[in-house]
């Protein structure tokens, strides 16, 4: 039967049931099926007195005051039959399945409601990727969040087959020709609202740590060979196809321990050669993500004159080792040292002195992506939050009749829904602009929306930790999602830039185009 559990045809009465509470023999009933739980008493991660004490009983609302529809799912060999004459009423989700809760889906994904900015692609791409995401990535991503495990290469070699790697990168060239998600969308098509739809998908398993070791240094590193790399045609061909391929692993490599969001103090430097063949490298770098699996490394230095940006080669007088964040080691945070390196220049990103340009054209794309994920896990928390408010009982009654809660929801759900409509605005702003002009017009609008929506996510980390008390506060069980979320927001509030510069970004960019003719 579609979208409840699989049980087994056999059917008891509520009375039979109820014969079955005896110390050999214990049963119960969950959403009209039967569980025979008498095996696993001991293995109970509660304790066996809390199964005991809902022996022969329909055990529905204990429950799910006390889990989700999933653990059903993972223990569904426990089931042994349902009740007669009853249906299940709980939904079953498939993998791809939208989410019926209100507000668990941007609006366009919405069947009542409409919007001017996505067409049938869009919606095939988001099937798609919904699936794959559900069925590949998800199970994956769980347990490495858990270990703080590396990505798996199998895992690239499926996301390289799919197309998704190319995807990450945004629309362009690289995706002509290419087969993307068994033909959900062709390259030629594929705009920024599907790159948007890429991002925001992806984030759904709510595994912070790992989102960011799922391949993020290729997303922010890729792209400045893609469009600095024309120089050395050669040099761009070779490292997008191994990238692509998942054979290499790139990243970005600006920050330091001198300077982050100050990008202008970096201290790593490149000497050239007296000969003018190679540069010197030496210097560190840190925060990293992916850099202790990576093969290349895009990196900011300062030549004799200004900021350069160039390519460098894993090999001799390069060292990484891991960091230790607040969040899941699956990131791949890392400390890098450059020692003595020698890069051919050969490898010089964009024009020398003149990097900067580079990184600050880089940091557009980066920060709009960031924004895309970090809205797309609000929504996340909103669902959990709304789900779990219409499920627990306390003092008497439902999270939900309690008007203090409701207050709360409506305050995460109005900062959700706002930040998601600023950013399709921009999105469509990209769609009709040239990359260059983006630079000079989007810069600070992406830069404030950045700003604000790491504004928003603290606010609801901060509701729905109260909303789900301990449990927010708990890395397993049904808060899992609220305690990533808490721990792992504040990255987005400080990768690609904090927020306070990205707040002053925006009005100096504004600031720059204001009129004499007002004052």
């Amino acid at each position: 039967m579609a979208n409840v559990l699989n049980v087994p045809d056999k059917t008891f009465t509520r009375e039979e049931v109820k014969k079955h509470n005896t110390e050999d023999s214990t049963w119960f009933i969950i959403d009209s099926v039967v569980y025979d739980v008498s095996e696993f008493l001991d293995a109970h991660p509660g304790g066996e007195a809390v199964l005991r004490q809902v022996g022969g009983q329909d055990a529905t609302s204990a429950f799910y005051n006390l889990h989700r529809h999933e653990v059903l799912i993972k223990y569904n060999d426990l089931a042994i039959g349902t009740i007669k004459g009853e249906k299940q009423s709980i939904i079953t989700p498939r993998p791809g399945d939208l989410s019926p809760v209100p507000y668990a889906e941007p609006l366009w994904l919405t069947p009542q409601f409409k919007s001017p900015y996505f067409n049938d692609s869009h919606r095939s791409l988001q099937k798609a990727i919904r699936k794959f995401t559900d069925e590949v990535i998800a199970p994956e991503a769980l347990e490495k969040e858990r270990t703080g495990e590396l990505i798996s290469q199998d895992l690239i070699d499926k996301m390289s087959k799919a197309g998704i790697l190319h995807m990450r990168m945004g629309p362009g060239k690289h995706l002509h020709g290419v087969n993307l998600l068994d033909g959900a969308v062709k390259g030629e098509e594929f705009d920024y609202f599907h790159d948007m739809i890429m991002a925001q998908e992806q984030v759904r398993v709510a595994c912070r740590g790992f989102q960011d070791g799922n391949m993020a240094g290729m997303a922010i590193g890729l792209t400045c060979i893609l469009n600095y790399g024309d120089k050395n045609p050669a040099l761009k061909k070779r490292i997008t196809e191994e990238v692509f391929s998942g054979k290499k692993k790139i990243c970005l490599a600006i920050t330091e321990a001198f300077a982050g969001s100050d990008v202008a103090g970096l201290r790593t430097t490149a000497t050239k050669t007296p000969d003018g063949k190679h540069y010197i490298v030496n210097g560190t770098k840190k925060w990293i993500t992916n850099g202790v699996f990576c093969d290349y490394f895009v990196t900011g230095v300062k030549t004799d004159k200004g900021l350069s940006v160039l390519l460098i080669e894993r090999g001799e007088g390069v060292e990484t080792k891991p960091i230790k964040t607040s969040y899941s080691p699956a990131a791949g945070t890392t400390y890098i040292t450059f020692d003595n390196v020698k890069v051919p220049v050969e490898n010089l990103l964009g024009e020398e002195n003149k990097g900067i340009y580079v990184i600050l054209s880089n940091f557009n794309h980066e920060r709009w992506m960031m924004a895309c994920a970090t809205i797309r896990y609000m929504r996340l928390v909103v669902e959990e939050s709304l789900k779990w408010a219409h499920q627990r009982l306390v003092f008497g009654k439902r999270l939900i009749d309690q008007p203090v809660i409701r207050q709360k929801l409506a305050k995460m759900i109005a900062l959700c829904e706002a930040h998601q409509s600023w950013l399709e605005t921009i999105t469509y702003q990209m769609n009709h602009m040239p990359y260059s002009e983006q630079a000079k017009h989007l810069g600070g609008p992406i830069a404030l929306l950045k700003m604000s929506c790491t504004r928003a996510a603290h606010e609801i980390a901060d509701e729905s930790v109260q909303i789900w008390g301990g449990r927010g506060l708990t890395q397993t069980g049904m808060g899992r999602v609220i305690e990533n979320f808490n721990r792992g927001y504040k990255f987005d509030a400080i990768l690609g830039g904090a927020e306070e510069v990205l707040g002053d970004l925006g009005v100096r960019q504004a600031m720059k185009f204001m009129p004499k003719a007002v004052l």
